[in-house]
């Protein structure tokens, strides 16, 4: 199986972005939230199985998953977040680990925003950690989703905290301030650590 560089941080931290960089150079990237939408499209058995539990309330207009009213929805009762999560987390994890096997490039970006709390940096050979400050997680997340600082909080407390996300890096970029000003140097660390990947994939290989 090709070289698997885990990429996680939290809320509103950057992932997308700097998951994008890797892939404008050629990079395969795996997001677990896009396999996590590819599962629950609009006529699988599992989004059938949501809508039997939750009732039609967490459906679009146009059929698919409502995934912010069912994110709210399961914040605010535990209970149903064991639920949802023991019915989708197998099938999420086998489809990446399918993705992740069929993938021939030096090495893969697998981008998992629960990646130390599902335990799944033990699959990597390396862990780059997206790393902000809470202050702009908050306003960030908040910006993006419009969603209630509440919910963005209870988000939050969801993931581990900063210092164990840490304490789990190889690599850390940090992206605090203004992104349109950093975004050079944002470029600038993903080619540097795109090269050194590529070297520790290719030693590896030998």
């Amino acid at each position: 199986m090709t070289y698997i560089v885990g990429l996680t941080g939290g809320i509103g931290s950057g992932k997308t972005t700097v998951a994008n960089l890797f892939l404008e150079l050629g990079v395969p990237v795996i997001d677990a939230d896009n396999v996590a939408r590819q599962v629950v499209k609009k006529g699988t058995l599992l989004l059938a199985q949501i809508v039997a539990h939750f009732g039609e309330q967490i459906l679009l207009d146009n059929g698919e998953l409502d995934r912010a009213k069912l994110r709210e929805l399961i914040f605010q009762q535990p209970e149903e977040k064991i639920w949802l999560n023991n019915l989708l987390h197998p099938p999420i994890r086998e489809e990446m680990l399918r993705q992740l096997h069929a993938q021939t490039y030096p090495y893969v970006l697998w981008v998992v925003p629960l990646l130390i709390e599902n335990h799944l940096t033990r699959l990597c050979q390396r862990v780059l950690v997206i790393d902000v400050k809470l202050e702009t997680q908050l306003q960030r997340a908040t910006q993006r989703d419009g969603n209630q600082i509440e919910l963005i909080q209870q988000i939050i407390n969801a993931q581990v905290d900063r210092s164990t996300r840490l304490s789990f890096a190889d690599d850390v970029i940090n992206n605090d301030g203004d992104l349109s000003q950093t975004f050079v140097t944002l470029k600038q660390k993903v080619l540097e650590l795109h090269h050194q990947y590529l070297e520790l994939a290719n030693a590896e290989r030998k």
